[in-house]
């Protein structure tokens, strides 16, 4: 496994108030937790480290493009992404991440590390939906919708049609009322 040291905070030795630290991401990052799906990345994370009495305050920021297929037109495109991510560190018995806005770690660690807050900020930043921009989308749908939309008017064309065997039951409960 390729070396993540370079993200690990040692802030016993940091004084209290605010820090900055900043991170280049490309593709070697991202190849340490064999994620695959950006053919290129180039993002800039910026990291608002806050370290007061009791608890840290983290403030990542991450800006900068990766290159996915286009959703629709299966083509690469460099994708701009901003994102951020607020982080709250506490000290307590042992280390819990359950919550996605707490991070508690032990009171004997005097280090730890923000690569996997960084990947998982950068990997859901990107949109679910990715579309190249160049793909105009005309005021007339795209012929996958029309698609679509004639597969939908069928169902709800065997939907309408009834067993008829169900039909003689019904008629059989009308009849008896009256």
């Amino acid at each position: 496994m390729k070396d993540l040291k370079q993200f690990d905070i040692p802030f016993v030795g940091l004084k209290e108030g605010k820090h900055l630290f900043e991170y280049s991401i490309d593709n070697t990052f991202f190849e340490i937790y064999n994620y695959s799906e950006f053919e290129k990345s180039s993002v800039k994370v910026t990291l608002e480290f806050v370290k007061k009495s009791t608890l840290f305050e983290l403030n990542f920021t991450a800006k900068g493009t990766v290159h996915v297929p286009c959703d629709l037109t299966n083509e690469y495109f460099d994708l701009e992404i901003t994102t951020t991510l607020p982080l709250v560190v506490k000290f307590g018995p042992e280390y819990n991440d359950e919550n996605e806005e707490i991070l508690v770690l032990p009171h004997e660690v005097y280090q730890f590390s923000v690569a996997q807050f960084i990947y998982e900020m950068i990997v859901l930043g990107v949109p679910t939906k990715r579309i190249h921009p160049d793909v105009i989308l005309d005021d007339d749908e795209p012929e996958a919708l029309n698609v679509a939309e004639e597969l939908e008017t069928e169902e709800e064309k065997t939907v309408e049609i009834t067993d008829p065997r169900w039909d003689k039951l019904k008629n059989l409960i009308t009849e008896k009322k009256t």
